[in-house]
């Protein structure tokens, strides 16, 4: 008997259960009542259980149709979600859409394109490989259809690329690194005394966010925030995406230095989709990469403030450092 329990008195089922009456369910499902009350009589036929308790004026739930009342909703939702899929195929839409993405890209323009997917495309499954490098090999083996990297990417001629949006770039120190001190553009020749921290190997770049100079010392990082921590930390100099240390420079824990390749304002960087160029993303790839693109607003903007960040850095550091001699002054006083 159970195998004849129809959709239908599923949804008859939910239907008088979130009405609270039979007559009330059927002008939700534009039927008579008593078809209604027909339907719900013979599903409880076949189940073996009573859902409703019809001995007052309204009919009640009893603890069996409780229970069973949300498994007939899962149910419902899963034929739905069913429904919505063998339509969106019969038109052509991918059934699965897999990203990778570069850690570069800023995380509140990707969290809102992909919010913005699932209420456009419920139908399509989304996948996302987070990378620091390597975001081109699953895009050019197949497993990803869509790919967002840095302009700094050496993109083999079987890839098609696309701008997505710019960030901005800073170069970096922690406050006590003996680099926030310096005033104005550093040479090449001071900057060689130190180390610096990057996550991209240069044999991929081709002009990326980190200084084109010749650095004796490279401590290279697979993990992003690994590399934030190392500057925090005061191991060495590196450029960040703004997004990212917006915080830190407002504090004062990261100040900003200017290296002599680098252009007045900062760096700015170019990300991009990518994709095979003999299968480019079909209407659902194609929706999300519009939509990454449009997400530029939510980037922080550029900051005046910065376009002296040598010096600036610099005051501040000896102005924290005489407030503090000053401080200890009084204690003793």
């Amino acid at each position: 008997m159970l195998d004849g329990v129809s959709l239908d008195q599923l949804r008859t089922f939910i239907a008088a259960a979130d009405e609270g009456s039979f007559s009330a369910a059927g002008r939700r499902l534009r039927r008579a009542q008593s078809v209604v009350s027909q339907t719900l009589a013979n599903l409880e036929g076949q189940l073996g259980v009573k859902l409703f308790d019809r001995r007052g004026h309204l009919p009640v739930l009893t603890e069996q149709g409780r229970a069973l009342l949300a498994d007939a909703r899962r149910v419902a939702s899963h034929v739905d979600l069913l429904k919505a899929r063998a339509k969106s195929l019969a038109g052509g839409l991918e059934p699965e859409l897999s990203v990778a993405v570069d850690v570069m890209f800023p995380d509140a323009a990707f969290t809102a394109a992909v919010a913005a997917f699932q209420r456009e495309f419920p139908a399509t499954l989304l996948r996302f490989d987070i990378e620091s490098s390597a975001v081109m090999e699953p895009v050019l083996d197949g497993r990803c259809a869509v790919g967002i990297v840095g302009a700094w990417a050496l993109l083999p001629p079987q890839l098609t690329h696309e701008p997505l949006l710019t960030i901005n770039g800073r170069t970096v120190v922690a406050a006590q690194h003996p680099l926030a001190t310096q005033r104005g553009r550093i040479p090449l020749g001071i900057l060689a005394k130190h180390i610096q921290i990057t996550h991209i190997d240069p044999s991929d770049m081709s002009g990326g966010p980190e200084p084109r100079l010749k650095i004796p010392r490279v401590w290279r990082l697979s993990h992003l925030g690994a590399k934030l921590a190392f500057l925090r930390a005061g191991f060495g100099f590196g450029g960040m995406p703004l997004h990212l240390i917006q915080a830190d420079l407002a504090s004062g824990k990261l100040v900003e230095i200017l290296t002599e390749d680098a252009p007045r304002g900062g760096r700015s960087i170019e990300m991009w989709a990518i994709y095979r160029t003999d299968s480019p993303p079909g209407p659902a790839g194609r929706w999300f990469i519009d939509r990454l693109r449009k997400e530029q607003a939510l980037l922080p903007k550029q900051l005046p403030s910065q376009s002296q960040p040598a010096s600036v850095a610099a005051k501040g550091v000896h102005r924290r450092r005489s407030n503090r001699s000053s401080a200890s002054r009084s204690k003793r006083r």
